[in-house]
């Protein structure tokens, strides 16, 4: 079921698509989705959230923010057939809030002056230096104060120890670390 992409609630709740084969992508498990979203339901107004998606993948979670409601999201990804599919998603379903970039993630980070409330990464697990996200993004100018930021990683990475980090869920294999921008 690899490459296969699946949005769960909201106004694309149930449409279903094939990614194709040849993008370097391990999209987030639908069960983990599921979950990650039902917390973030519970803590945030979707109709407020300008949210950016650092390698976006196939756009799995930016759909999903879309279909919830979203204000408007950005999805950075560096692998041009990444970008190709999810704009071409992005036509099908006649999305108007929806902006990709094709970039580097941390590129995007240092330039961008956009303000995000919401900021999720899922960067391949092999990265070498997943453990210099969580700094890189809330550090940045593009993270609101107050702002949530969520990265997701294998089981190798714990970051509780960091006291911006408020909160970290495992599904399966797939971690999500909840970090909160605070005033500087």
């Amino acid at each position: 079921m690899e490459g296969i992409m699946r949005i769960i609630s909201g106004q694309y709740k149930g449409r279903r698509f094939q990614a194709p084969g040849n993008l370097p992508v391990r999209p987030t498990t639908d069960a983990a989705k599921e979950s990650l979203f039902n917390i973030l339901g519970n803590h945030l107004e979707w109709e407020e959230l300008v949210v950016l998606d650092l390698f976006a993948g196939i756009g799995s979670i930016s759909l999903e923010f879309i279909s919830r409601g979203a204000k408007s999201v950005h999805s950075v990804d560096i692998h041009p057939g990444c970008i190709s599919f999810i704009r071409s998603m992005a036509q099908k379903l006649d999305i108007d809030n929806l902006q990709v970039f094709r970039q580097d993630a941390f590129s995007f980070l240092e330039k961008s002056r956009y303000p995000y409330n919401l900021i999720f990464a899922d960067p391949p697990y092999q990265m070498d230096d997943i453990v210099s996200i969580p700094d890189r993004v809330l550090n940045s100018e593009c993270l609101q104060s107050g702002g949530i930021f969520i990265l997701e990683h294998s089981g190798k990475y714990h970051f509780e120890e960091d006291l911006r980090c408020i909160e970290e869920r495992r599904y399966g294999k797939v971690h999500f670390s909840f970090f909160r921008k605070m005033d500087s």
